[in-house]
This record gives structure tokens, sequence and C-alpha cells, in this order.
């Protein structure tokens, strides 16, 4: 029996974006109280839902601006939906945007302890697990430098590697993959399908439709906030690759 480790009911996010600059607080209270300010409320998701069961590789597709990056969030906790609710069994693990958790200033060896912190290991943990992280991400040679000095792909590659140093319940990744050289990406690949043989869920946003349909086991197709189709990956992204909004089967239309 499958068990579902994340339920998104009725997920609907809206965000207010001023149409007016206000350059400090009293402005904007004094606009506010004249009724001079005006605001738009920007949907960027709404009425989602859908759940994923516990091993599953499960993809987020569609173009910029769908929603994707707002339901990783939503699901990671880092906010908190207008509507609806989300529930997750288990702990998580998130790379949602490229250098969250570190700090540019440190070298490479201090943010691995920062971040593994910031995750809740304890620093004996994560001391005894240093090597590893150095030795997958393969910064040997630039442990004692300061991000600040660090091309995207390497911080990718850190970032990856310290949040798949244990196996955590649920891995999400937001376009970090996509990232680094060919022969990492295959690297990480691989360890995505250790951590799935293991029980981890891994939710996925790529712009790489290959990469979607060679990890993934399910997939939603999101557009302009709104769910197009939930279903087999081969499908879903077959569909989406000729923007055929119409090519699905009824009961898998949203």
């Amino acid at each position: 029996m499958n068990q579902e480790v994340i339920k998104v009911n009725n997920v609907t996010m809206r965000f207010n974006l001023e149409r007016e600059r206000t350059d400090n607080v009293k402005e904007f209270f004094i606009k506010k109280i004249k009724r001079r300010l005006q605001i738009d409320s920007f949907v960027a998701l709404e009425n989602v839902s859908f759940t994923i069961n516990k091993g599953e590789v499960f993809g987020l597709i569609g173009d910029n601006g769908c929603g994707k990056s707002t339901t990783l969030k939503i699901i990671s906790g880092i906010i908190t939906p207008t509507v609806g609710q989300v529930e997750v069994l288990g702990s998580i693990s998130p790379l949602i945007e490229l250098g969250a958790g570190f700090d540019i200033e440190l070298t490479a060896k201090e943010n691995i302890l920062l971040n593994g912190l910031t995750l809740g290991y304890s620093k004996k943990f994560i001391e005894s697990k240093q090597q590893e992280i150095i030795d997958f991400s393969e910064l040997k040679d630039f442990m004692d430098v300061p991000l600040k000095n660090y091309s995207s792909g390497m911080i990718a590659r850190l970032g990856f590697s310290i949040a798949t140093l244990v196996k955590p319940d649920i891995l999400i990744v937001d376009e970090i993959l996509s990232v680094g050289d060919m022969g990492f990406q295959e690297k990480c690949e691989n360890r995505i399908q250790e951590l799935m043989a293991g029980g981890t869920t891994v939710l996925i946003v790529s712009h790489s439709i290959k990469q979607i349909e060679k990890l993934c086991n399910r997939v939603l197709w999101l557009d302009h906030g709104h769910m197009v189709a939930l279903g087999k990956t081969a499908e879903i992204c077959d569909c989406y690759k000729r923007k055929d909004f119409r090519g699905m089967n009824d009961n898998e239309i949203t």
C-alpha cells in the first residue's frame, strides 16, 4: 500500500503587488489612510491539489512564472499559502535557491558546518561527514576559499553534497541540477537514484524535460498557477513539449 508523505489540498497563493513606490513606513501608512495606496493581487497558484507517495520522484514542469518554485516553497514551509493546507510526513532537505543558507564571506569548509547546523545536524555529526561532502563535491582544492569567489556551479556542487549528506525523508531540488557540468549532473542523478532505493521521496523542478523524463515517476504540469495535468511522466511530458492542453485523458486533467 502506498504511503502518502505529501498532501497539497486546495492551495491558493496570492501576493500583493504595490503599484506605487513608498520610500518609508510613514509614507506607506499615510497613503493607506488616505486610500491612495494601490495594491494589486497576483495569484501565483490557484486551487492546486495533489499527493505524493513515499519513494516517488515527482516532477513539476511548466513555463517560467507558472508556480513551480512557489509550490516547492509552500511544501518546504518557507511560505504559507493564502488558502488551503499542506501536510508533510517526514524531514525535508530543500535545495530551492542557489546559495540559500550559505554565507558568501565564509569559506566552503565553514559553510559546510553552517549549512549542516541549519539542516538540524549536530556539529559532531557534520565534522564526521565533512570529508565525504568534500569528496562528493570534488572541491578539495577550494575548501578554504570564500564562497564569494565560487562559480554558481561550484556552489551547486557544495549545496547538493550537503543536502544529500544523509538520506533525508524528502529531498526538494529546484533547478540546481542544471547548473553544474554534465559529469556532476550525472553524479547527482545517480545519488538521487540511491536515495530513491532507500525510500527517499524526491521533488524536482527542472526546465530540462530530458532530466524529468529520466528521473521522475509522475509529473505535474502547471500553467499560470493552474494545474493542467497530473500523471505518468512520458504522457505528461509529451503533451507539454507539444503544448497540447487537450491531449490528456479526462481523468488526468485537473
